[in-house]
């Protein structure tokens, strides 16, 4: 399959898109970020609110 033609979706952290990758086949529907980093500066922001 060609990159052009795979899904895209858009990181609720940063804002970029980004593509399906193989990796993420099983569970696409509940990705939400485009990396771990993303995934873990949400928290942080979260955390921060919080207090």
């Amino acid at each position: 399959m060609k990159k052009a033609q795979l899904p895209e979706k858009t990181c609720e952290a940063c804002g970029r898109p980004f593509t399906w990758r193989r990796r993420w086949a099983r569970c696409w529907e509940q990705v939400r970020y485009c990396s771990e980093r993303c995934r873990r500066s949400t928290a942080k922001r979260e955390a921060q609110h919080q207090r």
